[in-house]
């Protein structure tokens, strides 16, 4: 069998001269979903035909009861999100296959909304870095050292421009523009822009040159002496720049190896710990909704203000205004 999460191909024969056009639809198909997501889908599908197989049921088509048995047994230990998205993986995969989703039945729906209730659906996000954090991380690094140069100039850029570890590592040296009031980044594609049409993010001088994100990126640019390609780039045990560009995985593993150096605890901590940063200690200084939104890209409001309802804590806190 096929598999199910692949693109649907379009019929025609070699000697109707469509192969070109039919290649042309299947690159175009592709480009309908990021990698990532793709990637993301194809594993929840392998883990339930996995678990069909294994439980002797069938998996395309399944059969509601079959999707409610595997979402009881999968409650246990996995998280609201992860079924969540497995369910949308079961989805995808029926359609692609032409069959009828079990996903919208009655049955399904119902089980997830019990499981959101008993285990309630709030993520555990990262922790945001705090500017006295991002201080701590900072204050060992030398600027003698390529690795350290690099490490300040990506840790400064994430947080003030609240980038997702996916537009960081994305960044060419041709997408910066500096002028005199500081450095014009051009994000190509974000997870929020699939259509590609880009947006351009301001980032001041810092107050302070051990802090401030565009001494950070000059600086590092000096090393790089490249005109082109990868920004941020990977560095081998010798010291050696590599021509490749950072992973996403990068970002988290650089902001948690120097937490570890600096003793703090780093479960909770990865790239977006960056950008939840930004926008927590914004919200907190009493930065306006819709300036933090122009920062950090997002487009859905509900998604900001749990970052401000963190960072407002303390701001306009009832309790504080009791005189306890």
């Amino acid at each position: 069998m096929a598999d199910p999460m692949a693109v649907v191909p379009l019929p025609a024969s070699e000697s109707s001269g469509l192969a070109p056009a039919i290649a042309r639809a299947e690159q175009y198909f592709r480009a309908a979903q990021a990698d990532n997501t793709r990637r993301a889908y194809a594993s929840d599908w392998k883990h339930f035909s996995g678990w069909c197989r294994s439980t002797g049921r069938g998996s395309l088509p399944a059969a509601p009861e079959t999707v409610v048995l595997y979402l009881s047994v999968m409650a246990e230990t996995a998280k609201v999100s992860t079924l969540t998205r497995r369910l949308s993986a079961i989805s995808q995969a029926h359609q692609a296959a032409g069959l009828e989703t079990p996903t919208p039945h009655l049955a399904v729906r119902r089980l997830m909304a019990g499981i959101r209730r008993q285990k309630g659906s709030a993520q555990t996000g990262k922790r945001p870095l705090a500017t006295g954090d991002l201080r701590v991380l900072l204050a060992p690094l030398d600027p003698r050292r390529i690795i350290d140069v690099r490490d300040r100039a990506l840790l400064l850029a994430g947080f003030a421009g609240a980038f997702r570890r996916s537009e960081l590592v994305g960044l060419d040296v041709g997408d910066l523009e500096f002028n005199r009031e500081g450095l014009i980044v051009n994000i190509r594609r974000s997870k929020t822009d699939q259509e590609g049409e880009g947006r351009r993010v301001g980032i001041p001088y810092g107050s302070t040159p051990a802090t401030c994100p565009v001494r950070a990126m000059e600086a590092w640019l000096a090393v790089l002496g490249a005109d082109g390609g990868p920004l941020f780039r990977g560095i081998n045990r010798h010291g050696r720049l590599a021509a490749g560009r950072l992973t996403a995985q990068s970002v988290a593993l650089v902001v948690k190896r120097l937490a570890a150096q600096a003793g703090m605890e780093t479960r909770n901590l990865a790239g977006h710990s960056l950008r939840a940063g930004l926008a927590t200690a914004a919200a907190a200084a009493g930065v306006p909704e819709r300036s933090i939104m122009a920062q950090t890209g997002h487009r859905s409001l509900a998604t900001l203000r749990k970052y401000i309802r963190q960072g407002s804590l303390f701001l306009e806190n009832a309790a504080a205004k009791v005189g306890l």
